[in-house]
């Protein structure tokens, strides 16, 4: 039987993720030969009752990866980036709530007391007092939320409450974070990202937020509301210059990332838990801002789903995004659908929200997709969403900490069984404090796979992204030849690993 490769031979090999050793380029063996050691090495790591997971890091590392299809930008932002941007921006962090002050007038006044007697502080003082720089990381990501014994709020509480800490300078200085985020993925051999980057304009209105809450509404009328605000709001010259606006900070924004290496593009998003207006007009302002700049590639609903509003209008919003599909059919929407447990909202609350997004709104992708097991004709929903090619974007470091959803409980067991395509992806990379690699990690330590299925993963990231058909097929051609090298590199260290057998 052939000795696994260990992971001195395999570092000895790749060093440097895409500079590949001598021996490697010397050997040159056949392409097939090369596949298959890799699959061998690989079937050794996650061989026996307990996978070798430090070695799966190392390998997953190295590991070219097409695409992370479920991604937030301002999720994805780690803490000490954002801190850094308070002084950028002139703020201060409050010491004893961790919030940011933004408040032009409160931070002179406390930046004019003596530093000792300050209760907003600057970020260089924030670094400096270890206990209260560990106390902002808890707060403002899950740092550290299962190992210390403070007072905590439930996980899921204590995800979403980190975006209001943070939020204040989360969408300044997004070309730096771009680059970061751009560095960061080339890192770890990722070569496209699709993040969903600004919350999308919106504007309220009373008359129409009584309109589409009225008891019974039939679709028809409905849609007829939305019909006639759309007409009005097109013609709202103030709405029309606020998604210029928005794709003018997207162009910005977004200079100088592309290159032979890596591309990235952007979701529009809107937020579920805002009033129906709110919702509908940003939700507009998404479709059009996609249909203008071949940048923005799709519309997104973000959100915690059990929220009351969120489960109030989510049939409504998936009305509003049939509508807009219609309008926009070329637009492409990604929809965080079924991000619910048991226990979080009555069952009648989870029976509905994965079929609704695939039959109603007509997404393209599902987001999450936690709750299937419990939707009514599930087995119906997801024999259409593997006719019709639509994927569900599993993110299993956030679903094990808001949910609790992990191992076998988790449905990514019903989509596999079922042939329901997926794509593993980080969701919020920086407030989980985790990385694509790791969730790979994960997926490959908690089921039984093969490097065929991973590989096939890898290629699912960019087959099912929203890139243009030429960008698609650039990133396709470009991730086989790096898997070439990256099998070759494996192969190289096989035999090198054989030669010190004894």
């Amino acid at each position: 039987m052939q000795k696994q490769l260990t992971g001195v031979a395999l570092a000895m090999a790749l060093t440097i993720p895409l500079a590949f050793s001598a021996t490697a380029q010397a050997a040159k063996p056949a392409g097939n030969s090369n596949e298959a050691a890799t699959a061998r090495h690989f079937a050794a790591l996650v061989a026996g009752s307990t996978p070798k997971t430090a070695e799966l890091s190392l390998f997953f590392s190295m590991m070219p990866k097409g695409g992370d299809l479920h991604h937030h930008y301002s999720g994805a932002i780690y803490a000490e980036q954002f801190l850094d941007w308070v002084d950028k921006e002139n703020y201060c962090v409050n010491k004893s709530t961790y919030r940011i002050e933004s408040n032009k007038d409160v931070v002179a006044a406390e930046r004019a007391k003596p530093a000792g007697q300050r209760s907003c502080l600057s970020s260089g003082e924030v670094f400096a007092d270890a206990g209260l720089y560990a106390e902002l990381l808890q707060r403002w990501s899950t740092k550290d939320f299962y190992n210390h014994s403070g007072l905590q709020t439930p996980p899921d509480r204590t995800f979403f409450d980190t975006f209001g800490y943070f939020g204040p300078v989360a969408s300044t200085n997004t070309a730096e974070g771009l680059q970061t985020l751009k560095q960061r993925a080339i890192a770890e051999n990722l070569s496209y990202i699709e993040t969903i980057f600004e919350l999308s304009p919106f504007v309220s209105n009373a008359q129409f937020d009584q309109q589409v809450l009225k008891p019974g509404l039939p679709s028809a009328q409905l849609q007829a509301v939305l019909a006639n605000w759309t007409e009005q709001l097109e013609q709202d010259a103030s709405f029309q210059k606020s998604v210029t606006a928005y794709n003018d900070n997207v162009n910005t924004s977004s200079a100088g990332i592309d290159d032979a290496s890596f591309t990235m593009r952007y979701q529009a998003y809107v937020l579920r838990f805002l009033s129906p207006s709110q919702v509908y007009s940003s939700m507009l302002a998404a479709f059009k801002a996609a249909s203008l700049n071949p940048l923005v590639v799709g519309v997104n609903i973000v959100g915690q789903e059990s929220v009351n509003i969120s489960m109030r209008d989510y049939s409504l919003h998936m009305e509003m995004f049939k509508f807009l599909k219609a309008k926009y059919p070329n637009v492409k929407i990604a929809l965080h659908a079924g991000e619910l447990a048991l226990g979080m909202v009555p069952p009648e609350g989870m029976s509905f929200h994965i079929a609704e997004a695939v039959e109603v709104a007509g997404a393209n992708r599902i987001g999450h997709g936690m709750d299937i097991a419990y939707e009514t004709n599930a087995l119906a929903t997801m024999q259409k969403m593997r006719e019709r090619g639509i994927p569900v974007e599993v993110n299993l470091t956030s679903n094990d900490y808001i949910l609790g959803v992990k191992g076998q409980a988790h449905p990514i067991t019903l989509y596999r069984k079922y042939g329901v395509p997926f794509v593993i992806s980080t969701d919020d990379a920086g407030v989980s404090r985790n990385t694509l690699s790791n969730e790979y990690v994960l997926f490959a330590s908690q089921y039984k796979t093969d490097y065929a299925e991973v590989k096939k993963l890898s290629f699912n990231s960019l087959r099912y992204s929203f890139l243009a058909e030429a960008d698609k097929q650039r990133l396709l051609k470009a991730l086989e030849g790096r898997f070439a090298k990256f099998e070759a590199a494996i192969a190289a260290a096989d035999q090198a690993a054989k030669k010190q057998q004894p």
